[in-house]
């Protein structure tokens, strides 16, 4: 049954939750009094089918539908998950949520969006508040994992259990922040930062793009692979963190900072920052900064898939929740199935030759995890070493694109197992890979025979693809005419 969430306000934040929910197959009602919010959350969704289905090794659900209401009452009737992302006017909020307690259903999850107001402030004059919890997330809410989810007193567990359940769903990463706090934890680590580089342009020391660059080479990249502590603690040394705290308390005790003054934001520091900013970045337009930060956390975020470490921990943990291509032995089988990544790409704006051997490989990988040739095999010692690969690229793919991977096994004799790989895009053939196998000891790092599950297994299939159609394009060599 397809669940069904409520947008209570179209900015970039609730444009945002609109495309994380709307991808992950969520039907999405959307309510703002503004006439442009149409064409506001068209852009953002754009930008969102551009570089989400990317960060997924898995295909991602039917994309839900999408529409617009004019009255609160309609878009919350019958709601499972209603999403506040209003301006932060207290007020405003909770006369928004009286007013939707009063048409939602009553098992509905109400969340605020709010950057800085506790729970317990958000639920204020609720009618029930017990209802209300916040889902603070970090922008751009349909590529970046963190949300913060913040519960009060009057929140019971099974509640905050559902909607840590809901989020894990749609592919983030619930951090539940058990002691209310205004800003909450990412705001006011953010708002730290932001007041010492205040001071560091006011003061003439540094300028915007200075700082910025200050984090781009170097402090950003060690927090977004091991956060603060981590990073901290590598820098103690193999004594460890509390050498570090050790030598770093002296530092704390320096007039390094001034994170407890903030500065006068002035007409004069107003402009400064406005000036430097427009000299760094403002030969983009707002629209390509998004596209070059998208493109930016996609390719960041996988190559900590590829880690498995972080974010891409958890991008992975997702792809293993959700269900792969189902295997049917009596045709081609299909090994993978996903969205083109933006990093997939090249400058002639598709899916560039490196990254099909890369697709090839790794339908490879998932045919032998099929046959039992998994990690635990390889561990015990035996393996497939590939030796020859052939591609032939037919058409054109472009970032985004759904593509899937079906794989037929030609052969499986002895030690050999000889495949081809045809990739689609719906029922369009873009490429087609020809590859060649040999099962290796370990051990000796020489061909061996496979055990005999394995070989068992193989031959299944083998058989059962021998009754099929043999493939266009295998055998064929380099410079043969089509």
């Amino acid at each position: 049954m397809t669940q069904r969430a409520a947008i209570i306000g179209g900015g970039a934040i609730g444009g945002g939750w609109a495309a994380r929910f709307l991808l992950s197959g969520w039907d999405v009602r959307v309510f703002d009094t503004d006439p442009g919010v149409e064409h506001r959350i068209t852009a953002v969704l754009a930008n969102a089918r551009r570089a989400l289905p990317g960060l997924s090794d898995r295909p991602m659900p039917p994309e839900g539908t999408l529409s617009f209401h004019a009255t609160l009452s309609e878009t919350v009737d019958g709601a499972d998950w209603i999403q506040e992302s209003l301006p932060e006017r207290l007020e405003l909020k909770r006369k928004i949520f009286q007013k939707i307690q009063a048409h939602c259903p009553e098992d509905a999850v109400i969340a605020s969006s709010t950057a800085g107001f506790t729970p317990t402030a958000v639920q204020g004059c609720a009618t029930t508040p017990a209802q209300i919890l916040v889902a603070h997330p970090a922008d751009p809410v349909y590529l970046l994992p963190l949300v913060e989810l913040g519960a009060s007193p009057a929140n019971p567990p099974e509640l905050v259990a559902r909607a840590k359940a809901v989020l894990e769903g749609l592919g983030m990463f619930p951090l539940h922040i058990k002691a209310e706090v205004d800003a909450h934890v990412a705001g006011r680590l953010q708002e730290a930062v932001w007041r010492e580089a205040l001071w560091l342009v006011r003061d003439g020391i540094a300028t915007t793009e200075e700082i910025d660059e200050s984090l781009r080479m170097g402090l950003g990249l060690r927090w977004a692979q091991m956060g603060l502590f981590e990073t901290c603690r590598i820098a103690g040394g193999a004594a460890g963190m509390k050498d570090f705290i050790a030598q770093s308390g002296v530092a704390l005790e320096q007039p390094h900072s001034r994170l407890t003054d903030v500065p006068d934001m002035t007409d004069d520091l107003a402009e400064t920052i406005a000036r430097q900013s427009d000299a760094q970045s403002g030969a983009h337009s707002i629209q390509q900064l998004q596209h070059i930060r998208d493109t930016n956390l996609v390719a960041i975020l996988r190559a900590l898939k590829w880690a498995d470490w972080g974010a891409g921990a958890h991008l992975n943990r997702v792809d293993a929740a959700r269900e792969g291509p189902e295997i049917d032995i009596t045709r081609p089988i299909v090994t993978a199935e996903h969205a083109v990544p933006l990093d997939w790409t090249d400058y002639n704006g598709h899916m560039t030759e490196s990254r099909y051997l890369q697709a090839f490989t790794e339908a490879s990988d998932r045919l032998m995890e099929i046959i039992g040739a998994d990690a635990e095999y390889i561990a015990s010692g035996g393996s497939f070493f590939t030796v020859e690969t052939h591609i032939r690229h037919l058409m054109e793919v472009k970032a985004g694109a759904e593509m899937r991977v079906e794989t037929t096994c030609l052969a499986a004799e002895g030690k050999k197992m000889h495949l081809f790989h045809e990739v689609y895009s719906d029922e369009t053939l873009l490429a087609t890979g020809e590859q060649m196998l040999l099962h290796v000891s370990l051990e000796t790092r020489r061909a061996a025979p496979p055990a005999p599950h394995i070989a068992e297994k193989l031959a299944e299939i083998a058989a059962a693809h021998a009754a099929l159609p043999r493939p266009k394009g295998v055998g064929r060599a380099v410079g043969q005419g089509r």
